[in-house]
This record gives C-alpha cells, structure tokens and sequence, in this order.
C-alpha cells in the first residue's frame, strides 16, 4: 500500500505564519537539537540507532516467503483443534496477527457460529478444559463477537464460587485471567474469575519453576486485553514450549518483522526530528518539555498499522501542542495572561494575539500553522475539512485548563464530579483521538463528525482512564514545578473521615468500571471503524507505561521498553 497518495482536489491551502522561534533557527541553523536546558532524556539522538542491519530486501523476500506459508496452514487447521486458537494467540502475542488478519477474520468467525449455533454443546465439538475455553473466550470477544460470560458457568461449584480444584491447572488459570478482562458491566462471574485466578496464581508462585513464574508474573503486570505486543512481543521470542514447525516459522517471522519494522520507526523519528527542530520551540519555550521522542511514541502505540506511517507523524504534532500548552498553564502563565491565551485560542484569529505574552504569540502562531497544515491534507486525502473540529478540540483543552488554574489559584477545591467532568477534557484525549479520525479518513459522515465534537463513549472511557491513572499516582513528570490537582484529593475532601488508602481504592475501582466501559464501547457497540477504535483501546493501554512514574520521577519501564523496541536488536 501506499503511503503518500497525490489526489487531485480543489486546492486547498492553509494559511500559514511564521513564527518568531522559526525565524531564530533559520538565522540560528548551527543550534543542535538536545543543547537546551530542558527535559533531553526523551529528546531523539540519532546516534544511538543501530546501524547493523542486514539488507532489508533479503529480509523481506524472507519475510514474504515464511508469511504464504503460514497462511496456508491456519486456512487448512481443523474447525475442531485446539492449534487454530493456539496459532492466533501465538501471533497475536507475538505481534504478527496483522500479517493474517483475512485469515484471522475468517478462522474466528467460524468458531463463532460454532460456538453461538451449539452454546458450546450440541453436536459440534464440546471443549471442556478451562484453558481452551478461556482462551477461546478472550479471542472471539477480543474480536467484537460476543460471548456470554456464562460459559464458565460449568466451573462454578456454589454461591458464585470457582472451584478451588482448578487451582492446579496453571496454563487455565492464566487464560481464566487473562479472560477476566474482557469483562463489560454486570458480569459478576467475570470480577469472581478475575480475582480467583489472580489469587491463585499469586499463591502458587512459589512452587512453579523458572519458566512458569516468568509467564505467570508477566501475566500479572501485563494481560493482553490491557497491553501493547509492540512492546511485550519480545518476551514471547523464547517464550513458548513444545516448539513445532508452525511456531517456529511464526517465532521467525516475528524476528524479521520487529527488524522491519524497526527501520520504519527509525525513519519516522528521524521526520519528527528535523520538524520539531525546524519548528524551534524549544528555543523559545526553555522551560517546557522537549520530549519528542516521547510524544512520538503515543503516536506509535495509538495507530500500530504499519501502513499508517505518515499519520503517525501527523498525529505527533498534536501530540506534541498538549504538552507545551499544559506546561504553560501549569508552570509559565499567570491567571490574567492564561484567561487572554484561553480567548485567543477560542477566536481562532491570528491577528487576535496582540496582548498576548511573546512565548504565547510563538506558541499560539505555531499551533494555528500546524492545526491548518493537518487540515489541508485532511482535505487533499479525503475531502473533508477538518478545521472547525480540530479548533473546538483545542478551545475545549484551553478552557479546561483554565477552569483548573482557577480552582487552584483559587485554593477550592472542586466537587469530584466536577473535576472529573473537566479531567476527561483537560486529558487532551479528545484532541488525539479527533485528529486520529481525521487523519485515517474512516467514516466521515456529519452524523459521526458531530459523534466525535461531542466527547462520545468510546473518547470519554479511555480519557477517565489516563486521568484516573495520572491521578492514583500524584504523578509528577520531569521538571515540572506547577501545581496540580487529582481526584484522589477531590474525594477525600469530600470525605474527611476516609483514609487515603480508601480513596485510592475508589479510584482503582472507577478505573475497573472506566475499563468495562471502554471495552464494551470498542468491541460491541461502537458505529465508529474498527481502526479508530481500536485506536482508542490502544491510548488507554499505553497510560500505565506513560504514567509508571518512580520515585525519582523519571519512567524507568517506558524507558526500557522503548530503547528494546528503537535499537535493540532482534535477529540473532
């Protein structure tokens, strides 16, 4: 597929005005790009990449040839065996699915109409082991069929209770909780399943060997449902026993697509580097965060379609505008200069920036070039013009903002409906996910546009969860002295007598709910397409990466995960 297409449209050219910090680099074109005394550990440092590459034109002849083969078999498996799940899980963890997904499709909506004609029973094939069920469970509903939760019916003994026999079976008790979170409201047995196995697998750690407590501890900190493969599929390259010939042609074709794939990163990066430093900001906005490489990185996990190369250093620059526009509410602008700012924004009137502080002009006329920029080739690609979404979007994130700036400049603290109400906009969730609809082209109708304007469902569960989460760990990000608020605080004023600990467990027990919402949104109810919304499942499975911050205040698990993904290598 292509990635940039020339389409012959009316023209359609956004009005674009250079900025102060872009004038300063062109007259300042000897300024390296991590040389300021900002935040630099997310900054992109060419030098580190990895240049030991072997020709990516053998690797994809390679590539291509184990690819055909291992179509044909999961084509030819048995409607009835247990390998055609264990092969689509094998893939999916291993973060190659997208290679098969025509098969994939197929495979799992014929075991839907198995499943769904015989309720399991009958006369087709009636599995009975906890794990085949499990899995088979996760992966069709993973897939948007629905499958009730009463299937485990079978392993309930009395009072809602699972039978403490299956305790014994490691490999169910990891799908029954790997399972578990594919859970919507009301499934009570799936909250009874979830903690049953997590109990039991937690207990039996000590008597497992070496691989066993490796899997079930990965399991624990990562289950599927709410986990990145990108990130996590390296860990499966050695990870599966019993090897066999299909395994071992996927285990292959994963190492030479983790090596593909991270050439295309790699390029993608080197695109975000030479527009942020040719943008200049982090001249201009010293105190700011000039994290690029992080930013790219939501990107990257939001849209994980390898064909979607120039939409994830599209959707970057958005990425890129919360972040400095948050650390000018939270730690450069006073209340006045914050309200004049919040009304420029809402104009949307360039020549409106007059009373404006000079590091607001700059950053003002540089998000007005690229909302209009991402516009036109909106238009260019798909005929629509986005800009009066992408305007309201960014209106809405100011006047959060703002709305928080006053609360704490106010010394009140808010109602914990309230803040919350504001938290889901002040995430800027709303403003990635807009501009990821926008940038794929999927769905444009007046009906879903005007869905979208509106902070539906499928934006406000995963922009609850990043706020939630933000808020269980008070985190706070690198050199970043402003004041902030959390829920957390919220709930305990309105609850003195209750213990922080309680608190905590509200906010932990809101992100369950957040997540069945959002699960229930994506796979079973959503009018949007299946690329945005899974879009949307992917930002709210990044949170926990982008918010594990440690004492320090610094992302010691992103920070691995990322270095593994951009420049470690994978072929032997």
């Amino acid at each position: 597929m292509e990635l940039h297409l020339k389409w012959c449209f009316p023209s359609f050219k956004p009005q674009i005005v250079a900025t102060k910090a872009q004038l300063s680099q062109r007259l300042n074109p000897a300024v390296k790009f991590d040389s300021f005394p900002t935040t630099n550990k997310w900054n992109i440092v060419q030098e580190n990449q990895s240049t030991a590459w072997i020709s990516s034109d053998d690797l994809s002849i390679n590539h291509a040839d184990k690819l055909k083969k291992l179509k044909h078999v999961l084509r030819n498996v048995s409607e009835n065996s247990l390998q055609g799940i264990c092969m689509v899980d094998a893939m999916q963890r291993l973060n190659i699915d997208y290679h098969f997904q025509e098969e994939v499709d197929a495979f799992l909506r014929r075991q839907y109409m198995i499943s769904s004609t015989s309720t399991w029973g009958g006369y087709h094939y009636v599995p009975q082991d906890l794990h085949e069920i499990a899995l088979r469970f996760r992966l069709l509903r993973q897939q948007g069929h629905y499958v009730p939760a009463e299937v485990f019916d079978r392993f309930i003994v009395k009072e809602g209770k699972f039978n403490q026999e299956l305790g014994g079976d490691i490999k169910g008790m990891i799908e029954l909780y790997e399972a578990s979170h594919l859970s919507i409201t009301g499934e009570h047995i799936l909250d009874e399943a979830g903690q049953f196995s997590e109990q039991i697998l937690k207990d039996r750690l000590i008597f497992l060997d070496n691989h066993e407590t490796k899997l079930v501890k990965r399991t624990l900190e990562y289950p599927f449902h709410k986990s990145l493969p990108m990130f996590t599929s390296r860990d499966f390259f050695g990870d599966f026993h019993g090897m066999n010939g299909w395994l071992r042609s996927l285990k292959e074709v994963a190492k030479l697509d983790f090596s593909l794939l991270q050439c295309l990163h790699q390029q993608e990066i080197k695109q975000i580097s030479k527009w942020w430093t040719e943008l200049g900001l982090a001249n201009e906005l010293k105190y700011a965060r000039n994290q690029p490489l992080k930013w790219y990185i939501w990107s990257l996990a939001c849209l994980t379609d390898p064909t979607l190369s120039e939409e994830r250093v599209e959707l970057t620059k958005p990425i890129s505008f919360i972040y400095l526009i948050d650390d000018i509410f939270d730690v450069y602008g006073t209340l006045d200069e914050l309200t004049l700012f919040t009304e420029v924004v809402s104009r949307w009137d360039i020549t409106a920036t007059d009373k404006l502080p000079d590091y607001m002009k700059i950053c003002f006329k540089a998000l007005y070039n690229v909302t209009n920029e991402i516009s036109s080739k909106v238009y260019q690609k798909n005929r629509w013009d986005p800009t009066d979404s992408l305007r309201k979007t960014w209106e809405n994130l100011c006047k959060a903002f703002l709305v928080e700036a006053e609360w704490f400049a106010s010394g009140n603290f808010p109602s914990t409906e309230e803040y919350l109400k504001n938290g889901i906009v002040s995430s800027g969730v709303h403003i990635v996910l807009v501009h990821i609809f926008f940038l794929l082209g999927q769905g444009l109708t007046d009906e879903n546009v005007q869905i979208i304007d509106g902070i539906p469902g499928v934006i406000s569960s995963s922009a609850t969860i990043l706020r939630l989460w933000d808020d269980l760990g008070n985190a706070e990000d690198d050199n970043q002295e402003g004041n902030d608020g959390s829920y957390v605080n919220c709930f305990m004023m309105e609850h003195q007598d209750l213990s922080l600990k309680r608190a905590r467990e509200q906010v932990v027990s809101m992100l369950c709910d957040a997540w069945k919402s959002l699960t229930q949104e994506c796979l079973f109810e959503s009018t949007f397409p299946g690329a945005f919304t899974k879009a949307s499942l992917n930002l709210a499975r990044m949170v926990p990466l982008m918010y594990g911050y440690d004492d320090k205040h610094s992302l010691p698990k992103l920070e691995e995960q990322v270095k593994s993904l951009l420049y470690d290598d994978a072929l032997p």
